[in-house]
């Protein structure tokens, strides 16, 4: 993806991103489109994003659109696949190369240069910033939101992947993440810079209000996930209901969202005997669906093997609604007791003790001190605030 600023009083910035929301992809992606949103307060922004498709007859296929302020460029490009499979990586490489010169020509008809790229999720949108740099000495900063580089996902392998991400991360003017235990965790993995910055993923807070509660009779526990089995543990949190049903009737379970596992957990709750008695599937739900979603629930519920930091705790949050999490990742550095509760990941037992105990206890939390919470760590303003501030400090060190 890649922003670009079209006013002269202000900087031009590029974003370049392996996800971005699009017909094919709805739900990964949008916490870089809403950094985007933020930056956009102070910077005027366009977005390219390269999405491959076999379908595809022709070599490229530009779609550009105006959405939230940001002139939108998507540029999609036909794959060829190799048996072998350092060509194959290489051949990827080098078609998404390509089609990004193809979206910058096309932003470029219509904006002016950019004055700095932001990468936001390595490895292969490193490529268009390196090139950048090298031919027109443009300065590029990086954002990293996947949990790749966390020690139980294990996902930072591969020798050209290594390379291009450390080179990446060498010439890079600074380095962002949205929470102190990702930067830690890239340290860790050899990726060492000396200009680290944590800043959070960003919720809407003009969308996402409290609202008057509707009383069904029912006090809803609401997870929200991509309904990723490995990451998530959405089974635990059915088998979590199983267990509640056996000792109260006064609650319900929406699980939100989509994903490739999610067939298989709702063939799993089916057979647990909780489907539509105490657990409820409401699909992929956005805009003001969600927001209301989130509004009618007693507590948001999440309890990730691993996990970063997912926006579905700010927005829960920015709702006055209290959150129960494992402790994992990023999660404890703002979900203290006064914003709701932790548990250890896989504890399934004291899982169980919290939400019985949070379903009798859910009103005592104050929602104003939660929604100024999320206003004061999360709101586009302060979030862009914080990005414009390191364009600035780039933007100064870049060679005349």
């Amino acid at each position: 993806m890649v922003a670009l600023v079209q006013n002269s009083k202000k900087p031009n910035i590029l974003f370049l991103s392996a996800w971005y929301p699009n017909k094919y992809d709805s739900m990964p992606g949008l916490f870089v489109k809403y950094h985007a949103i933020a930056v956009s307060e102070y910077c005027n922004v366009s977005v390219i994003y390269l999405h491959p498709d076999k379908t595809l007859k022709e070599k490229y296929k530009i779609e550009n659109i105006t959405a939230n302020g940001i002139n939108e460029i998507i540029v999609y490009y036909k794959v060829v696949n190799s048996d072998f499979p350092l060509i194959s990586q290489l051949s990827k490489v080098n078609l998404y190369f390509k089609a990004f010169l193809q979206g910058y020509k096309f932003l470029l008809k219509s904006s002016q240069k950019p004055d700095l790229v932001h990468v936001n999720i390595l490895t292969r949108t490193a490529v268009p910033a390196l090139y950048l740099k090298r031919k027109y000495n443009i300065p590029f900063i990086i954002t990293e939101h996947w949990s790749r580089y966390l020690p139980g996902r294990q996902g930072y392998k591969g020798f050209l992947r290594k390379y291009l991400t450390k080179k990446a991360v060498k010439n890079a003017f600074a380095i962002t993440t949205v929470t102190e235990n990702l930067r830690n965790a890239m340290i860790n993995c050899g990726l060492v810079h000396d200009n680290y910055h944590v800043v959070p993923n960003v919720v809407d807070t003009s969308r996402f209000v409290p609202r008057l509660q509707v009383n069904f009779g029912k006090k809803i526990i609401t997870h929200i996930s991509c309904f990723d089995e490995a990451a998530k543990n959405v089974k635990a949190i059915v088998r979590l209901a199983k267990k509640l049903s056996e000792l109260r009737n006064d609650f319900e379970i929406h699980l939100i969202g989509d994903g490739h596992d999610k067939e298989m957990i709702f063939q799993y709750a089916k057979a647990s005997g909780v489907l539509d008695s105490t657990v409820f599937f409401k699909g992929l739900l956005e805009n003001n669906n969600l927001v209301d979603a989130i509004n009618s629930s007693a507590i948001t519920i999440l309890f990730s093997n691993y996990e970063n930091f997912p926006v579905v705790i700010p927005e829960s949050l920015s709702c006055g609604i209290p959150v129960l999490s494992s402790n994992v990742g990023g999660i404890a550095e703002h979900l203290t007791s006064d914003l709701g509760a932790l548990v250890p990941a896989g504890n399934e037992e004291l899982l169980f003790e919290k939400t019985n105990y949070l379903l009798d206890h859910f009103q005592e939390f104050d929602k104003e001190h939660l929604r100024k919470y999320a206003e004061t760590y999360f709101g586009y303003s302060r979030v862009g605030k914080d990005f414009l501030n390191i364009y600035q400090q780039a933007m100064q060190t870049k060679k005349t």
